[in-house]
């Protein structure tokens, strides 16, 4: 495998391999066809983009914004942006004005590439409120509009430039790519600059991993935000794969574009398949008892292989019949070359990553950060240990501080916080990044998340307590779609509880069914007390990050009073 020097060399190098090759594709809104791009069309895409930035004449390592929707305009941008030796700032679509006032003070970009007048208009509220001017606009979609005189649209774009772009062979492997700014769980978000050497070398690692499934038409199904770290370096990995890449807008059409799309990866955060399993149980109840026997039979066989248990004969012979008659069907629904699910972004239920495998959908969590670039281990296809995050990558280092948290080091770590460099130093010491994560080795060097050292619930009693242990029971049972736990210096575990929508549970339901949980939690963790509340944790309420994290100082904020009522 080659040794690239940047990431629009990787670009570049696979695009000339796989010229008139089907490359990025899509469900076009309004005929709901799949229209496709080869890689040439994706190549002169970020020629023309690449070559409009040139014409503004910017100096090196200038920021860029790039705010849109999936898409393939998405990362033609991305690597335009890379390729004219200018580093990426991707944002959410869910971004607030407030949020973007922030990121416009912070990075001080010189232009925005945006999909749509929306997403536009949000940046441009944000914007007048801080007095900040923007060079340039760059929109992918065309709208009446004259009163914005440094807006350009794609199409309208002057071609009349060279297409030979030389400007991106002087970029090194440590020179900054893009600026990720992280959730906020805790507060304003940091931008974390992330080197090309750092996401090449997650690309490599991903490489080694999945490189049994590389073939002339392996696709990728892409969902989650290209704006998260997960995301974003995956784009890279497909390019690498010289993959397709089937992309998808929304959460309400990913399973029927999934069926079209026919993937043979897909990655997730951890409550997609949270959701997914709650809903197969929901679906289970309304099968018949032969139908639901075979569905437990099928993940009680297909657990115990998992972990290496021998079959009886009788055993066997039932499970070459239930691979067709459950496994197939199951598979059928996801398109029916799935190859593997790819869990990250936080910790995935051990029981939830069993069932899911042991159904055929081989579900393999990994573990990182965006500060990591953010992929640091991930199970292999061969061996799964649904109970870790997997062996570490080629090229990275691990080590247990003498409290367990787990330190980091390596190319992929990050080059620091945009502007922030109190808290770089707080995070890197002596060269090895500090996660916060309390971790484990096993016998066969796999990776185990034990605790995480920032959410730890200290109680009255000075027990530490791990909130998401807790959390991820609760939402085990398809009748809670959310919670948050609390406790801090309290002398018991409190709960807030959400309902999934077509929940019917009454307060002693979800009382009978934290009691079978508190059978299985030490006396510090057993859940006490709890409240039903009717309003979710959103993005738009912001009580969730736009990567589906919990924002816990600020649910705590908003529920005050109710949880002091419940101590």
């Amino acid at each position: 495998m080659n040794r690239f020097q940047n990431l629009p060399e990787l670009f570049f190098t696979k695009a000339n391999l796989n010229n008139n090759n089907e490359h990025l594709l899509k469900l076009d809104d309004s005929s709901k066809k799949v229209k496709s791009l080869k890689w040439s069309d994706t190549t002169n895409l970020v020629l023309k983009i690449h070559n409009f930035l040139e014409d503004k004449k910017l100096s090196d390592f200038d920021r860029v914004l790039l705010v849109s929707e999936n898409r393939p305009e998405w990362m033609a941008s991305d690597i335009a942006i890379m390729s004219s030796k200018l580093i990426a700032v991707p944002n959410y679509i869910t971004y607030t004005s407030r949020d973007f006032e922030h990121i416009l003070n912070d990075s001080k970009p010189k232009g925005l590439i945006v999909s749509n007048k929306d997403l536009l208009d949000t940046v441009l509220v944000a914007s007048k409120k801080i007095n900040y001017e923007l060079d340039f606009i760059l929109c992918f979609e065309e709208f009446d509009n004259s009163n914005i005189s440094n807006l350009s649209f794609l199409n309208k774009i002057n071609n009349d430039f060279p297409t030979e772009i030389i400007k991106y062979q002087s970029i090194q492997r440590s020179d900054p790519a893009s600026i990720i700014y992280t959730s906020g769980t805790q507060g304003l978000p940091k931008g974390v600059i992330l080197s090309h050497g750092g996401v090449l070398s997650n690309c490599e690692g991903a490489y080694e991993l999945l490189q049994s499934l590389k073939g002339p038409d392996l696709t990728f199904l892409t969902w989650l935000p290209l704006s998260h770290s997960y995301e974003h370096v995956v784009q890279f990995v497909q390019i690498m794969m010289e993959a397709k890449v089937f992309y998808n807008k929304t959460i309400e059409t990913l399973l029927p574009t999934i069926k079209i799309a026919k993937p043979h990866i897909m990655t997730a955060v951890p409550r997609f398949y949270n959701n997914l399993f709650a809903k197969m149980q929901i679906n289970l109840k309304n099968q018949s008892t032969f139908k639901q026997n075979l569905f437990n039979k099928t993940i009680y066989l297909g657990t115990k292989y998992l972990h290496g248990h021998k079959f009886s004969v009788g055993e066997k012979i039932l499970n070459v019949l239930l691979e067709k008659l459950v496994r197939k069907k199951v598979k059928n629904n996801f398109g029916g070359r799935l190859e593997a699910f790819v869990s990250g972004g936080g910790p995935l239920d051990s029981r939830v990553g069993e069932a899911l495998n042991a159904l055929g959908l081989k579900t393999l969590q990994g573990y990182g950060l965006t500060e990591t670039s953010p992929v640091v281990s991930c199970n292999p296809l061969h061996k799964v240990k649904v109970e870790t995050v997997g062996p570490i990558f080629p090229g990275v280092e691990v080590k247990l501080a003498d409290d367990g948290e787990i330190l980091v080091r390596g190319e992929n770590l990050m080059l620091g916080y945009w502007n922030n460099t109190e808290a770089t130093n707080e995070t890197i010491k002596n060269g090895w990044l500090h996660t916060g994560d309390i971790g484990e080795f096993d016998s066969d060097g796999y990776l185990k998340i034990t605790d995480r050292k920032k959410d730890i619930i200290v109680s009255l009693g000075g027990d530490n307590i791990a909130p998401s242990k807790i959390e991820n029971l609760l939402t085990l049972s398809p009748e809670i779609e959310q919670t948050c736990v609390f406790g801090e210096q309290k002398n018991y575990i409190a709960a807030l509880i959400i309902l999934s929508n077509d929940s019917k549970a009454s307060n002693d339901d979800i009382q009978n069914y934290i009691n079978e949980i508190n059978d299985n939690l030490s006396q510090p963790e057993k859940i006490k007390k709890f409240q039903i509340i009717d309003e979710p944790f959103s993005i738009e309420n912001n009580l969730m990050t736009p990567t589906m994290k919990v924002r816990r100082h600020e649910v705590e904020k908003k529920y005050s009073e109710v949880i002091n009522q419940l101590f």
